[in-house]
């Protein structure tokens, strides 16, 4: 019973009797399901962050492989695209296994097509809402892949994290977030870091053309996620993954006539399709769908935070891959872009309030060592005291 019950059901003083003893345990059991919420949410954490940087790692090294024997990567981007129709399935699957409450299918799309507008996804909506953020998606994972033939799968994790760096510029300019002196410091590392990415060659060849590739990539990314922002503002789990089918179906409806016309003009060009390595493109457009819903499961399961961290994870995993499997040796200046990135990535994830919860963290533990040192001054003189009588001593203070 609650607070309220007991009063109802015991009145007078037996009912604020009841109701006291009450107090510690329904604050002990409250303690003990935050304390049993806190805990799932950390193990969920540990597990999506392994998780999202080993889809990550995963996708890019396979990307890597693929390119060895097959060099289209905007037939990749598309084909990779294509199964985000999947992601609807997928949530309305989860649904079904897990709610209490049952939708159909139909009530289901309803209910989350509200992302688009209170009149849900019209034919208007489909096209004016949906092209752009067709458009910018493509144009990041394109460029990622292009990047990927120049530079390392280090370099280009590494260099794609600035896309949190973009996005704090951006979100300032045009959404007037709160300024925020860290985040300008940790932009300023970021740029930094790619200017050493870029020298770490001379500025010549392959090495600049695959910094621009990723830097690119980055910058649509944050593009993406502004206008997201702007638009369409925030979504639960169930608009999210109508979002990305709806952007799946656009990309296989209108996007589809790219990877044929690069075919017949040769840009893209392979001899059979019996020929094209099946394997390595679903296991990359497989990794791909499952970093995009572990993202987007991790915010409802674990603290946001925790995603990003193990997007910047990716660095270090492929760092692992790069040097024991393709033994690439990596310059000092390279190394030090990428620790300077992933530092500036860091920075970016502090909270808005973070300097205050400082000083706070700060100021208490000024309190706690002078509660200390006040409990020891106070326990000394009573061992001096102790002492005084213990030897007939008497303390006489000076006038």
């Amino acid at each position: 019973m609650n607070k309220k019950t007991f009063y109802f059901y015991f009145p007078g003083g037996d009912g604020a009797q009841a109701n006291a003893e009450n107090i510690p345990e329904s604050q002990e059991k409250s303690r003990c399901q935050s304390c049993t919420s806190t805990f799932l949410k950390i193990i969920w954490g540990f597990l999506i962050i392994l998780s999202v940087s080993s889809s990550w790692v995963g996708t890019t090294q396979i990307v890597k492989i693929t390119y060895k024997n097959f060099y289209c990567p905007f037939f990749m981007t598309w084909f990779s695209t294509n199964w985000n129709i999947m992601f609807f399935p997928v949530y309305y699957s989860g649904h079904l296994a897990t709610a209490q409450e049952k939708q159909s299918l139909l009530q289901k799309i309803r209910e989350c097509s509200r992302i688009f507008g209170e009149d849900g996804l019209t034919l208007k909506l489909f096209l004016k809402r949906t092209a752009p953020f067709s458009i910018l998606w493509t144009l990041t994972n394109y460029l990622y892949l292009l990047a990927l033939k120049k530079l390392t799968a280090t370099d280009v994790s590494a260099l794609f994290c600035c896309n949190k760096a973009f996005m704090f510029l951006l979100s300032w300019i045009v959404l007037k977030d709160k300024f925020m002196g860290v985040r300008i410091v940790a932009t300023i590392m970021a740029i930094t870091g790619i200017v050493m990415m870029a020298y770490a060659d001379g500025f010549h060849g392959d090495s600049i053309i695959g910094v621009a590739l990723a830097v690119g990539s980055a910058s649509a990314s944050a593009l993406y996620k502004v206008l997201f922002k702007m638009f369409l503002g925030t979504a639960n789990f169930g608009e999210a993954a109508h979002f990305f089918s709806t952007l799946g179906f656009f990309n296989l409806i209108f996007i589809s006539c790219t990877p044929i016309i690069l075919y017949f003009t040769k840009v893209e060009h392979w001899s059979s399709f019996s020929a094209l390595p099946w394997g390595y493109l679903c296991g990359v457009a497989g990794l791909w769908l499952a970093f995009n819903i572990l993202v987007n499961v991790g915010v409802v399961l674990t603290y946001p935070i925790l995603i990003s961290i193990g997007t910047v994870l990716s660095v270090p995993g492929n760092a692992v891959i790069d040097l024991l499997k393709h033994e690439v040796i990596f310059s000092v200046v390279r190394l030090g872009a990428t620790i300077i990135i992933c530092i500036g990535f860091l920075l970016l994830l502090l909270p808005e309030e973070w300097d205050e919860i400082t000083l706070r963290f700060i100021n208490s533990l000024k309190e706690k060592k002078t509660e200390e040192h006040a409990e020891d001054v106070a326990d000394a003189g009573v061992h001096l005291r102790s002492r005084s009588r213990a030897n007939g001593t008497v303390s006489i203070p000076l006038s």
